[in-house]
């Protein structure tokens, strides 16, 4: 029994470190140790101090908004804090007591209901509050942008986990737009988590409430720019962002540093965003401008903006985990030689709003080099679908001499093509990369196109050739599809919904297309950013990282019973193992999560009444768990959940045993 590095302070029998008068301590009745030394002692000797916790407020009325349980930072939560368990449950945190910072009962609990809780302060930012010092922005402070607000060379700003900032409808300023513009030499860390996230919003967006601002409400502030040092492939080495002030160096991205960094985003969501900058240019929702590779964007949503969602003009950055839902142009758009990677993409365009799920151009001009060469796996791209009214001209837009990769994805549900690939009688075009191997589109899984579903540039068919193109057909894009395992099969996701209705589930079925292991490309080996896993799409079957965090999520348009799941739990391509093993009609699936770290999943399919056993077993054959032990089932499906809690980390193995058949699948733990 440890009682360790707590603060006591404010108790009506006093507030000293014993059992007598004024003490906090009472002994048990007829106690051996009746002035309870033994606990003093222990108090002593763990680092528990009796001071002021100095909290914010505390309150019991209703109404008054008064309670505040969050800690002064420069007072006795904040010293000597003892290092959490080396265990996944804990979250570690540099404060003592239930709150840091963050104030996390705001917004769902009955505290804040019945107003017991404090509103969130609010400051206004101009250009003038960032240059280049080094700035904090805390989640007990909602940020209002004024104008274009720029955090200039050699400025940090830190934001934290939490953290609101909302963009001014109208600016006080002459500029058009509020904006968050991190210049070249400027580092941003903006890492939320899955509790909380950062979230770039709008002024009038009551983030506590889901409905009183949809998902079709856009334009209401600008948007977030990154401007880095990589090299970017342009008319010049470096460029202003359109619709900023040309005169201003602060709004210049390019250079010759490919590895520059301009920090970190991670959990961020930007919501409702893509205002004008300038008469014509409405802004990205997040812009990334010649950034380099030694940036962090991990975990990005954006929802709901006017212009395109994501756009990267040249730089080396990566992204992985990204969000891009109900944008009114394209959602992913990269230019003038992008050459980072991607992996786990979601898009959900409108029905009524938008147009690429992709738009892909090369250079400026085309021939320039190097040309964009992103490297792309595992995105799940769900257009306006089909019948919609939106533009959403295709799924994938290859153009100016555009390379790159596509691998183990999933595009489906579009108002018209699937894919349209830049094919011109001169000079440099896309169709000349891909006939070089430096444009691939492999094992990719297409469906679901308003112009039809046939491996054509015909009558039903999903292929759009460039007008003038020197092949009329697309005879080279068909020829490259079909020899490089593309299909076109339904992926059999979830559920597709763009309402607030829970129909959203953008999972593909464990027996459908999407988790056929002859159907992946294999990962490079060459590059640590890929994570090797085991099904085509965004998202695998036992769980989404879009779930908890997202406004997808929040505004209830993502299904609510979908568990938030990272891909690190969920099946990881560790082996040629095959998902499914068959013997005689009898099939036995690879467990969910794996490897597994606490719950795991079996399931397993009976072609005809019989009785079975499925056991565990370790390396050394001896059995560890009797799952099923010789039980008559019927012709059918079963699932079996096992808690592993009780193994050590290693590798395992599980069997299904009949008087026909014995199949052994191998399991990895963990912990």
């Amino acid at each position: 029994l440890v009682l360790s590095n707590n603060v006591w302070f404010g108790f009506g029998e006093g507030n000293e470190l014993n059992a007598g008068a004024n003490g906090f301590i009472q002994a048990t009745d007829d106690a051996e140790d009746a002035a309870a030394q033994f606990l003093i002692d222990h108090l002593a000797a763990n680092g528990n101090t009796v001071a002021d916790p100095i909290l914010n407020g505390i309150s019991r009325d209703e109404g008054t908004k008064a309670l505040d349980p969050r800690p002064a930072t420069d007072g006795p939560a904040y010293q000597n804090v003892e290092a959490v368990p080396n265990d996944a449950f804990y979250t570690a945190v540099d404060y003592k007591g239930a709150f840091g910072s963050s104030l996390w009962t705001k917004g769902w609990t009955a505290l804040d209901f019945y107003e017991f809780l404090p509103d969130v302060p609010e400051r206004v930012i101009t250009d003038t509050d960032l240059g280049t010092g080094t700035y904090t922005w805390s989640s007990d402070t909602t940020y209002i942008l004024d104008g274009f607000v720029y955090l200039e060379a050699g400025g940090a700003l830190t934001i934290e986990p939490g953290t609101v900032i909302k963009g001014a409808a109208i600016p006080s300023s002459d500029d058009l737009a509020s904006t968050l513009i991190i210049a070249r030499g400027a580092t941003i860390n903006a890492c939320g988590t899955k509790d909380e996230p950062i979230i770039f919003t709008a002024e009038d967006d009551d983030i506590f409430d889901p409905e009183d601002i949809l998902y079709e409400d856009r334009g209401l502030w600008g948007g977030l720019i990154m401007l880095g040092n990589a090299t970017i492939t342009d008319e010049a080495t470096e460029e202003a962002v359109e619709g900023l002030d040309a005169n201003d160096p602060r709004s210049f991205y390019g250079g010759d540093d490919d590895s520059d960094s301009s920090g970190s985003l991670c959990y961020v969501s930007i919501r409702h965003g893509g205002a004008e900058l300038a008469p014509g240019n409405e802004i990205n929702g997040l812009t990334l401008g010649g950034i380099g590779s030694g940036t962090t964007l991990n975990f990005i949503e954006v929802i709901a903006n006017s212009d395109d969602g994501i756009e990267f003009f040249g730089g080396t950055a990566s992204i992985k985990n990204f969000s891009i839902a109900f944008c009114g142009d394209d959602a992913l758009d990269w230019d003038t030689g992008w050459r980072g990677n991607a992996q786990f993409g979601f898009v959900l365009q409108s029905a009524d709003n938008g147009d690429n799920a992709a738009e892909m151009d090369g250079a400026k001009p085309d021939a320039n080099t190097p040309s964009s060469n992103p490297q792309i796996f595992n995105v799940t791209y769900v257009g306006s679908g089909v019948g919609g009214t939106a533009k959403n001209e295709h799924a994938l837009l290859f153009r100016d001499g555009t390379r790159g990769r596509y691998s183990n994805s999933i595009f489906t549900d579009f108002a018209n093509f699937g894919i349209q690939v830049e094919d011109r009688a001169s000079g440099v075009d896309s169709r000349s990369y891909m006939e070089a191997g430096e444009l691939v589109l492999s094992n990719n899984i297409w469906f679901g196109f308003g112009e039809g579903n046939e491996l054509n540039a015909g009558p039903n068919g999903f292929i759009q050739a460039t007008a003038d193109a020197e092949d009329p057909n697309a005879q080279f894009l068909i020829d490259h599809l079909a020899a490089n395992g593309n299909s076109v099969e339904d992926p059999q996701l979830g559920g597709i919904s763009r309402d607030n209705d829970g129909g959203l589930d953008p999972r593909p079925a464990m027996d459908g297309p999407a988790y056929l292991t002859d159907a992946r490309e294999l990962y490079p080996t060459d590059e640590d950013f890929f994570t090797p896993i085991l099904y085509r799409g965004a998202f695998c079957a036992q769980g989404a990282w879009i779930a908890d965090w997202t406004a997808l999520a929040q505004y209830g348009i993502l299904d609510a019973s979908i568990p938030y799941v990272e891909t690190d739990n969920c099946d990881l391509a560790t082996s040629t193992e095959p998902l499914v093993k068959s013997d005689k009609g009898y099939k036995l699936t690879q467990n969910a999560p794996n490897p597994a770290r606490q719950i795991t999943q079996i399931q397993f399919e009976l072609p005809r009444t019989v009785n079975v056993s499925l056991s565990v077993y370790d390396l050394n054959g001896k059995v560890v768990a009797d799952l099923i032990n010789n039980e008559r089932r019927q012709a059918g499906t079963y699932n079996v959940t096992y808690n592993v809690s009780n193994l050590q980390s290693g590798v395992y193995f599980y069997t299904l045993t009949s008087d026909e058949v014995r199949i052994t699948k191998p399991m990895v733990v963990n912990r």
